[in-house]
């Protein structure tokens, strides 16, 4: 995965990672596991039911991936007496060559939601999902796919300069507003695509947020060349944050995250949540792997109300569970996205479309971007 969606953040210090082993082979030999009768339920395991199996989570590394091992593979471990290892970051050429060689020692991969939808399918590199093993009944339909639930989700959003603009601008018109909001717009500009100021270019020309698919791109590219001469643009977090903190940008999209740290660091901008985009990881088994079943009771674990409220407070991302509550400051409840006055003004993205489109449409974006 690129930059596209990735972000620690916020820098919550060292946790320990007490069951990390990075760089290790992981993946046991098939074991027999009883995971016990009846439906499942997210956030449970049978007690001491994969004792014997190891499973490795690749991820992303950070303090994410450091707040996905404090938060669910330490009492996963604990439970169900699995020996959990990490590895990463995820490089997908390596996923696909643990497939292809029958050597799979990566039993769950956190990934990008469009790439693990591109994966789906008798020719992808991930396996099915078992929704008789994973619980998706508390988790957003539109972020679970054929082999993928969400890792987590966040918001692709706009900040504004509060010192400079007296009114607030209100959505994806006033972004694209710049006789009424004049000034320079951060947005992402490396070599990858996704949901993003794609759809906003829409939103802001009249499209209703449930019509956005499939985007019509003309009518994308004709919005995006009238205010090319404003846009500024950010490779990584990290820099999208700094445009933000500098006062480079007058507004900029960014994930939700990087806004937050960069107003707990002191910036005075502000989110505009009206029309944010819903973006996600994913969590999936790739084919090959030795002990499936097992792979997916870690899922189904990970999926739990209390694993999910741990982990927004842990890393600041959102849970995926509707009944997770995590406890955070005042400024973390202002860019938690799962929390329905804010969930109930954002957009759902495709990542099916995306997925669909990617190859398409990102030759068409380095084009534009190189003039």
């Amino acid at each position: 995965m690129t930059n596209r969606r990735r972000t620690t953040l916020t820098a919550l210090g060292g946790l320990a990672l007490a069951v990390t082993l990075v760089g290790c082979s992981g993946g046991s030999a098939p074991v027999e596991v009883d995971l016990g009768d009846g439906p499942a339920t997210a956030g449970t395991v049978k007690a001491d039911a994969l004792d014997g199996v190891t499973l490795t989570l690749a991820s992303w590394g950070g303090v994410f991936q450091e707040g996905q091992v404090e938060a669910a593979s330490v009492p996963f471990a604990k439970e169900s007496g699995a020996t959990m290892l990490d590895d990463g970051p995820t490089e997908y050429a390596k996923v696909k060559a643990q497939v292809e060689s029958k050597q799979v020692t990566w039993d769950i991969v956190d990934s990008d939601i469009i790439w693990a939808d591109m994966q789906c399918g008798e020719d992808g590199l991930l396996m099915d999902l078992d929704t008789s093993i994973v619980d998706v009944s508390n988790v957003p339909e539109n972020l679970v796919g054929e082999c993928y639930v969400p890792a987590m989700q966040y918001g692709y959003v706009i900040m504004y300069n509060a010192d400079k603009y007296e009114t607030a601008p209100s959505g994806w018109a006033d972004f694209f507003d710049l006789e009424k909001f004049p000034g320079k717009r951060g947005i992402a500009g490396f070599e990858d695509i996704g949901p993003g100021v794609y759809e906003g270019a829409l939103l802001a020309d009249g499209v209703k947020a449930d019509e956005l698919y499939p985007l019509d791109m003309d009518r994308v590219y004709s919005k995006l060349d009238d205010v090319r001469d404003s846009f500024i643009y950010w490779k990584t977090g990290a820099e999208s944050q700094q445009m933000i903190e500098s006062g480079e940008a007058d507004m900029a999209l960014v994930w939700s995250g990087r806004g937050y740290a960069a107003v707990e660091n002191g910036a005075n901008y502000k989110p505009v949540w009206n029309e944010a985009l819903v973006v996600a990881d994913a969590l999936s088994v790739p084919k090959n792997a030795k002990n499936p079943d097992a792979a997916f009771a870690y899922i189904n674990y990970y999926l739990g109300a209390k694993q999910q409220a741990t982990l927004s407070e842990l890393t600041s991302y959102s849970p995926v569970h509707s009944d997770a509550k995590p406890e955070l400051t005042d400024l973390g409840k202002d860019y938690l996205t799962s929390s329905p006055e804010i969930a109930e003004q954002m957009v759902p993205t495709d990542a099916g479309w995306w997925a669909k489109n990617y190859d398409t449409e990102l030759n068409r974006w380095l084009d534009w971007m190189q003039g």
